[in-house]
């Protein structure tokens, strides 16, 4: 469980900081699973169905951008989403009836790690309400310079920021964000943020000689339902499950109102939308 000073610190904040969650045993096995998956595949030639590799090197180049829902295709990975530790620490947040919602590891490698333009997670996937985390483990120490977490503390509670041009979705903000509010979030190998999926956050590229791997999984409360956006709600839900108390028979609603995400074409993930988007096509023409 977490302690009422961390619980209170994210529901004034929009995030909190739990160090040496993870023990070195547990990242090492990590590491090695993601080291296994990875192997293998180069920009040419991937599993597409597994991994998205970073653009900027050669085809021949292995160096993975993200690997996804590791917690449904590896096991490893799959008992820690289901483990008791982890979840009593969402339940401190969101109470006892739990729905596990999706994971992914963004490894930013070191030198080409590609950067994460300001946004906040729920605009990609609306909910009747915002009771859902987003939880970030730190498998590396992360710095500024290896393009750790920021954020925008105490917006988690206000209205959306936008996150469209002409209408359609672009992955991230596209109102003016005063950077001058930004908090970094560096931790040590083992440090875990849970952070509100209103907060707004973004991350700078890794320019160090070390990478910085984050396994990030996310959470809602089970009263919390996906409101229906099409094609891409489908995506979003394939891994959906109940892992903790019962599903509810009512769905509870927050806001009177939610942007909902209008997307121009197919995505492959926030990545491929946000590149698009600073290219100018994710707009009307």
């Amino acid at each position: 469980m977490l302690s009422p000073a961390q619980v209170d610190h994210y529901n004034t904040e929009g995030y909190t900081v739990v160090g040496n969650f993870l023990s070195n045993e547990q990242i090492a096995a990590f590491i090695d699973e993601m080291d296994a998956a990875s192997a293998g595949n180069t920009l040419a030639e991937h599993d597409a169905t597994r991994m998205e590799m970073e653009p900027d090197q050669a085809p021949d180049g292995t160096q993975v951008r993200r690997l996804y829902e590791p917690c449904s295709k590896y096991e490893r990975f799959g008992e820690f989403a289901r483990s008791q530790k982890l979840l009593d620490a969402v339940e401190s947040l969101l109470g006892p009836n739990l729905v596990y919602h999706y994971s992914k590891i963004n490894m930013k490698p070191a030198g080409v790690g590609s950067v994460v333009e300001w946004h906040q997670d729920l605009s990609y996937y609306p909910l009747t309400n915002r009771d859902s985390v987003s939880i970030l483990f730190y498998l590396d120490d992360a710095t500024i310079e290896n393009g750790c977490l920021q954020i925008i503390p105490r917006r988690h509670r206000d209205d959306l920021l936008s996150h469209s041009t002409d209408g359609f979705f672009q992955g991230r903000v596209t109102e003016t964000v005063d950077e001058s509010l930004a908090v970094p979030v560096p931790g040590t190998a083992g440090s875990v943020i849970f952070m509100h999926a209103m907060t707004p956050h973004a991350s700078i590229a890794n320019t160090s000689t070390s990478p910085r791997r984050t396994l990030i999984l996310s959470y809602r409360a089970a009263d919390a339902f996906p409101v229906y956006t099409g094609e891409m709600t489908h995506k979003t839900e394939v891994y959906a499950q109940l892992v903790r108390g019962r599903f509810p028979q009512t769905a509870r609603f927050e806001d009177r109102s939610f942007p909902i995400p209008l997307y121009k074409d197919a995505i492959v993930s926030l990545y491929d939308l946000q590149e698009r988007s600073r290219e100018g096509t994710m707009a009307a023409h």
